[in-house]
């Protein structure tokens, strides 16, 4: 159980001796040791002349388990503080979500904003994830102390200077102080503003402004941590701020900067502090670069005197400390008042960026371009991006400037894996490169978390024209048998025929996929270079596109040869890939050509004539043809005009597609509901609510279907097909031998069956299984004479009950879920005395995430007309 006896009697005796008030700020963070076994550090906070100072305190691991964690090191610092280190190592039985909890009787005395807080317990908590998923994780770790002062009517900042050294990424809120097990203390107040008090979700800056009273005050707040997009931890820090009145002035910070710096080179910056009041004032940094493995970052005061302070900061960097947040420093400046000593807290960001990769070349052929580069001398460097544009742009980054901008006309076209895979050839995709275009790269060094290095110098090149220089592939045939495709070529001009007398010997090759390789499908004897052209046929030009490469053999006795040996040009006819959707088809035109194709002209039949019809024109590789009607067949053909450069001449050519037919149909499903769930705990019943697409994203949703699972990973079931689009509301009645926890989501679906995607899952585990009651009364009356829970739909198995009078002694104990206590003295036939007794119950609750141990701690009043037992009170 998490509440000990020593807890029980602190509570019921009320004990308030100044050896239990002493806890003022704390937080527990961790780090991963190797496989499931991780070592916590529990940071406290507490005040000097306290006689309670713990030489140990007692951890609980959230799986049923606690352990004694020693104190390592204990700090004197100014104010009455004391800084204790307290570590310990566990091991827990499996991946799981863990709620760490430290409590301590007490707080200190007098805190504005806490109830009797000289009586509450002080609790911290960690909330962290072991998951195979998300990997290993090391918690955040929090720089600088909470032990600040803040002064009636100023604005009041404190900012843990968290860093996180596994990158991870954080974000901040308040939370409500906790108390005895880990829960939010009753009637806890925030403290009271002149305007307002929150947490900066993005830098940690927990801003009070301004307070209006003194005194003491307690707040906390969450460091949350997440990776790939999910939450995998959450520390609480508690902190204790003092309010006094004082004519003293803060100091004043430079403001937040960023500053970018690439890796291996020193980054050097200074900031001067002044105070209005012409006070000495004390400058300390805090933040991760302070406490990396390797040449750690410093500062230190280049000069000061009366209301001022300069510092320069220092950090010669390295590529191991390249990652893609900026690590976060703060400057935390405390003037030297005789009245009270005041601090101002600023951020300022260092993002250190990996240098580029150099040694960029690219090397052409009649089809492809391939570009290679030098090794990374980054060890972490996990692979490159490899980005692309047409023709030149003069781009130099700055500091700042990681990856290439969008602004810069590149475009990322591929991504190697491997810090060594140093190459990447262009052009062997589907579409190609075209001839005449100059293609211009450049290269960044990709890590795991995502960060990019500085850009590449760009490298440019352009395709060598092949020989022959292909300038038609055109279906002029359509037939499933006996269709025709038109194939030419470039006549050289500068070809020296001296050396090629001929006759020439052509061969065609075609291929039915560019995955396949072409084979030749004829040869034939030429002899003139002029005889540029050849029909292919007959061929099922219905059904596919075809590849081409044309090679000429110089057939002269004893001197045969390839004429253009290894820059041999590829080209395939035009195709439609038509897409459906309602009342409208998508025409995609693919290709791989080596000349440009500036305008493609649309060409419909119609469905009365059989004519085709020309009905639009388009620059792009893509024409939608919309206000079709749905369920009715429609057939194209285009005509791509397009050109292409031959030694020094431009060549126009004009080149016609297959036939593609398209039938426009609704495809498109609606957008997926909204959903709510809430919770009748009392009823059984999960009440789910969603939004109607048809009001914002459709206009023809007709059902709907929920789905159910008891496991938030699934799989799940349809629970029920709702067939009024109006009706978005259904009441899951959970029948008794279930668990009313549950997971849920829907999806709406069209009049062509078109099912959306899902709505965000829901789950609900709010209901509380197992209750019991305050009171009972085992007299005469037969009525309410057991003390018993209720569980609720049976659902819970196992519990530890234990039940204590006033003096802490232990009266009766059960392990039965349904049990009944008729208010007997344990082992005896007595009755207890009438009066107020104390219970401590471990449940073991059925939950989503398996068997929760929720610990119930409360009182229960005994009534009884019967002689009461004599217990003797403890001397």
């Amino acid at each position: 159980m998490r509440n000990t006896i020593a807890y029980i009697t602190l509570f019921l005796m009320n004990f308030t001796a100044l050896s239990a008030t002493h806890n003022r700020a704390g937080e527990i963070t961790y780090r991963h040791i190797s496989g499931l076994t991780y070592e916590f550090t529990i940071t406290t906070y507490t005040y000097k002349l306290s006689q309670a100072n713990r030489s140990e305190l007692r951890i609980e691991w959230g799986d049923n388990t606690s352990s004694i964690a020693p104190l390592i090191q204990r700090t004197d610092l100014p104010d009455y503080y004391f800084h204790n280190v307290y570590k310990s190592t566990h091991t827990f039985p499996g991946p799981g979500i863990y709620e760490i909890l430290m409590q301590d009787p007490n707080r200190n005395a007098g805190v504005q904003n806490i109830p009797n807080s000289v009586n509450v317990v002080f609790s911290i908590k960690t909330t962290f994830i072991i998951n195979s998923y998300t990997g290993a994780n090391n918690s955040p770790v929090l720089l600088n102390p909470p032990k600040d002062r803040a002064a009636l009517g100023h604005i009041f900042i404190h900012n843990p200077s968290a860093f996180d050294p596994d990158g991870d990424s954080l974000s901040y809120n308040l939370a409500i102080c906790s108390e005895q097990n880990g829960k939010p203390i009753a009637n806890y107040a925030f403290p009271n503003t002149s305007d307002t008090l929150f947490v900066n979700a993005a830098t940690g800056d927990l801003v009070w402004d301004s307070p209006v009273d003194t005194g003491k005050f307690n707040i906390a707040m969450n460091i949350e941590e997440w990776r790939k997009g999910i939450k995998i931890g959450n520390i609480v820090r508690d902190m204790q701020i003092e309010v006094f009145r004082t004519d003293n002035n803060p100091p004043v910070n430079p403001e937040s900067q960023s500053f970018c710096v690439e890796a291996g080179s020193v980054i050097q910056f200074s900031l001067t502090t002044t105070d209005a009041d012409n006070d000495y004032i004390i400058q300390q940094m805090t933040g991760g670069p302070f406490i990396m493995s390797v040449d750690t970052a410093t500062f230190k005061i280049d000069s000061s005197g009366r209301g001022f302070s300069t510092l320069t900061f220092t950090w010669p960097t390295h590529c191991d400390d390249v990652r893609k947040l900026p690590y976060q420093i703060v400057l935390k400046s405390e003037d030297i008042n005789a009245d009270i000593s005041l601090v101002d807290i600023d951020n300022y960001y260092i993002t250190v960026i990996a240098p580029a990769p150099e040694g960029l070349t690219a090397t052409s052929t009649s089809t492809n371009i391939t570009v290679e580069w030098d090794q990374s001398r980054c060890s972490k460097v996990t692979g490159y991006n490899i980005y692309r544009r047409n023709d030149r742009y003069d781009f130099t980054p700055d500091s700042c400037e990681y990856g290439v901008p969008g602004y810069t006309g590149y475009t990322k076209i591929a991504t190697v894996s491997g810090r060594s895979d140093t190459s990447f050839t262009d052009g062997t995709g589907s579409e190609g490169l075209l001839q005449g275009i100059e293609y211009c790269y450049i290269v960044t060094a990709v890590f795991a978390d995502g960060a990019e290095s500085y850009a590449s110098s760009a490298v440019c090149a352009s395709l060598i024209p092949g020989l022959p220089a292909l300038t038609n592939v055109s279906v002029v045939a359509n037939d499933p048998v006996n269709g025709e495709i038109f194939i030419s070529w470039a006549r050289p001009r500068n070809f020296d025929t001296i050396a090629a007398p001929g006759p020439y010997v052509v061969h065609i090759f075609r291929s039915e996929s560019i995955d396949i390789a072409p084979v030749i499908t004829d040869s034939f004897q030429i002899t003139s270079l002029s005889d540029t052209i050849y029909p292919d046929s007959p061929l099922n030009t219905a059904r596919y596109p075809y590849y081409y490469s044309v090679k000429i053999i110089n057939n002269t006795p004893g001197n045969r040869f390839e004429i253009g040996e290894g820059f041999t040009e590829i080209a395939s006819s035009l195709y439609l890939d038509i897409e459906p959707e309602d009342n409208l088809l998508t025409l995609n035109f693919r290709k791989k050509v080596p000349w440009v194709n500036t305008e493609y002209i649309i060409y419909r039949q119609n469905h009365n004539t059989l004519l085709f019809d020309s009905v639009g024109h388009t620059a792009g590789d893509f024409y939608i043809d919309s206000n079709l009607a749905n369920m009715t067949e429609y057939c194209y053909k285009v005509v791509s005009m397009g050109w292409r450069p031959f030694d020094s001449l431009i060549f126009m050519n004009e080149n016609i597609s297959h036939i593609g037919c398209g039938t426009p149909q609704d495809v498109t499903p609606p957008c997926p509901p909204d959903l709510t769930v809430v919770a009748l705990c009392d009823s059984s019943t999960n009440v789910l609510t969603w939004t109607n697409p048809n009001n914002y994203c459709a206009d023809d949703v007709v059902k709907y279907k929920v789905y159910y699972s008891i496991d938030p990973d699934g799989p799940f079931d349809t629970l029920v097909t709702v067939f009024d689009p109006l009706d978005t509301v259904y009441r899951h009645i959970i029948p008794d031998n279930l668990q009313l926890a549950g997971c849920y989501y829907v999806t709406a679906i069209d009049s062509f069956e078109n099912e959306s995607l899902p709505s965000p899952t829901i789950c609900v585990d709010d209901c509380y299984l197992y209750e019991l009651p305050n009171v009972f009364t085992p007299n005469s009356d037969e009525i309410n004479r057991y003390f018993r829970a209720n569980n609720r739909n049976n659902a819970v198995k196992e519990i530890s009950l234990k039940v204590f009078n006033r003096w802490g002694q232990l009266v009766y104990e059960s392990t039965d879920p349904n049990f009944q206590w008729d208010g007997k003295i344990m082992n005896t036939n007595k009755l207890v005395s009438p009066g107020i007794y104390y219970y401590l119950c471990d449940v073991y609750e059925p939950r989503l995430t398996g068997i929760y141990i929720r610990n119930m701690a409360g009182f229960v009043y005994v009534f009884t007309d019967e002689a009461p037992a004599a217990i003797p009170k403890p001397e």
